[in-house]
């Protein structure tokens, strides 16, 4: 396709399309909520920076990722926790330069994640993803991110304790709850980080308190009268937002990224928990 012709069907698409497919994937929504738990006060409230779903890839460029990463610095979070797909494909993406854009998280707090489905294993090796998450973990690594897959870690965070569960992801058959959660107590509130809310019912049994969680994108298309388009998950009670599940609270980000270029009455998201 010549340039004349690109710029032609580019100008000449109807202005419906242009919001789904460059508007709204590009305009970020930054949310702030307060997590209260249950007999847990802080010396400070504890502000968390919650990202999800970068996907970096055609469709996401690097621009929307550091802008992501803009704003949530510009809140100061204690903590920074980033629940899974950092990618989308095995290609799309410069990983040095992105491991030099992620830098800046663990420049700002202590940050931690866990993978995603896209992320590389056995989900990703049948979509066109890579066969295991050895790419994305020496990018997190040079990054100074600290995964957290399948296990545990305590710290502080505004100078209250806290602990980190994190888990492999749900779709790659990769969540070990008994090697996560070995020597978890409840001493201290326990934030788990799993990509997948429908995690949730793999560890029924296991001591958590809050859950943070992408994987949904919020929906990514939110069609009037019907709902949302893309939901990819057992449980659509847990597509967005937080909400509780029995006593223990579970928050969704819609995710920075997204899938095939398109968001639609579902803005993409940079999330500000306030605990206590």
């Amino acid at each position: 396709m010549t340039r004349r012709k690109l710029l032609y069907s580019f100008f000449a698409a109807p202005a419906p399309l242009l919001y789904p497919c460059y508007w709204e994937p590009r305009w970020l929504d930054v949310t702030h909520r307060r997590v209260r738990l249950p007999g847990f006060s802080p010396h400070q409230p504890i502000r968390v920076l919650h990202l999800a779903d970068l996907h970096a890839s055609i469709f996401v460029p690097p621009s929307l990722i550091e802008r992501a990463i803009s704003l949530g610095l510009a809140t100061r979070p204690d903590l920074i926790c980033v629940t899974g797909d950092f990618i989308t494909l095995r290609d799309g993406f410069d990983a040095p330069a992105y491991t030099r854009m992620l830098q800046r998280l663990p420049a700002a707090a202590p940050t931690y994640a866990v993978l995603g489905n896209h992320d590389g294993g056995s989900w990703s090796r049948y979509h066109h993803g890579f066969p295991d998450h050895r790419v994305v973990d020496r990018i997190l690594e040079d990054a100074g991110i600290e995964l957290l897959h399948n296990r545990a870690l305590h710290t502080e965070a505004a100078g209250s304790a806290l602990t980190l569960v994190g888990v492999g992801d749900l779709w790659s058959h990769e969540v070990q709850p008994a090697r996560a959660f070995a020597g978890v107590t409840t001493d201290a509130p326990v934030l788990l980080l799993a990509h997948n809310p429908d995690t949730k019912d793999r560890l029924r049994a296991w001591p958590w308190h809050l859950m943070l969680s992408g994987h949904t994108h919020g929906g990514q298309v939110i069609v009037p009268f019907e709902g949302p388009r893309y939901a990819p998950v057992a449980d659509k009670r847990y597509i967005a937002g937080l909400k509780s599940w029995g006593a223990r609270q579970i928050h969704v980000t819609r995710g920075v990224g997204n899938v095939g270029g398109v968001r639609f009455r579902c803005r993409p998201e940079v999330s500000i928990l306030t605990i206590g």
